[in-house]
């Protein structure tokens, strides 16, 4: 199979994890290289996400490494499966990659936490939300870009529709619901839309009011998505320059701990309907 020049997170992640179990193991890449019956060199690129492993192959990866732990074996053995392509790589080579790692990292979650301080998420966002965004971008962006940004995520929220969908909680300050951004009447739009959204079985939205006082964290839009097993776990974090993607083991546990901490001030799912409710009056 030809060596690949951008892995995606996923296929970094999943590279990452190897390499973590056979240094855990104390094993030698030369060792593995043995076993697999391949050069050394390849054994660097399947970690480094530069190269596939089958399926089969990783099952003798994690034997020669003494893991047990069957679970966590399935997982990456699913992971290494060939899968079809999936409908965000069509913008490949025109949107920045990091986009692509998000919808990617969205469509293999079986969970969805999401903390939400000055943006509505994501994938809640109505055309005209989202129009407002992108317009405020620094540097402005490229029509072309822009109107593929745009179609992009409205993209993304076919996530929450289908049948298989994802468990959402979305944590939204009250920040959020109240920031105009592209004015009165798609504010309006929107909290309309955030009403209806929380109407589905498996989203949550839960608000999280000014008067609540002080949370942890830097306030930037964080999301947690969990896999099969815990270990696979992955944080995304929003910056200036573009999505980051952590998944350390004292990563996790911060961020999770960040997300019980600000779920326990927020409003209940009730509560925090009739809160969006209340806004909406006074618009």
């Amino acid at each position: 199979m030809a060596q690949r020049t951008s892995p995606t997170v996923r296929q970094r992640r999943l590279g990452s994890e190897l390499h973590s179990m056979r240094v855990a193991a104390e094993v030698s890449a030369e060792s593995v290289a043995s076993l697999l019956g391949v050069d050394r060199s390849k054994i660097s690129n399947i970690e480094r996400g530069l190269r596939a492993i089958s399926a089969e192959r990783l099952r003798s990866w994690a034997c020669h490494c003494a893991c047990a732990d069957e679970d966590y074996i399935s997982a990456l053995a699913a992971m290494a499966q060939p899968t079809t392509r999936g409908w965000w790589e069509r913008y490949r080579g025109v949107l920045p990659g990091g986009l692509l790692d998000i919808s990617e990292m969205e469509a293999h979650a079986v969970r969805l936490r999401g903390a939400h301080i000055v943006h509505i998420p994501g994938l809640l966002q109505t055309r005209d939300h989202a129009h407002a965004i992108f317009s405020a971008a620094v540097p402005t962006l490229p029509q072309r870009e822009f109107e593929l940004r745009m179609v992009h995520r409205m993209e993304r929220q076919r996530l929450l529709l289908q049948n298989d969908a994802p468990e959402y909680i979305g944590i939204i300050h009250e920040a959020a619901l109240r920031m105009q951004f592209g004015g009165r009447q798609v504010v309006r739009a929107q909290l309309e839309h955030l009403l209806h959204m929380s109407e589905l079985g498996h989203v949550t939205l839960r608000v999280l009011p000014v008067a609540s006082g002080a949370f942890p964290g830097a306030g930037q839009t964080l999301v947690y998505a969990e896999r099969p097993v815990p270990q696979l776990d992955t944080v995304q974090t929003d910056s200036t320059h573009g999505p980051e993607f952590l998944h350390g083991n004292a990563q996790l546990s911060k961020y999770r701990a960040q997300l019980e901490w600000m779920e326990r001030l927020s409003l209940d799912r009730t509560d925090s309907r009739l809160f969006i409710q209340d806004i909406l009056r006074q618009l």
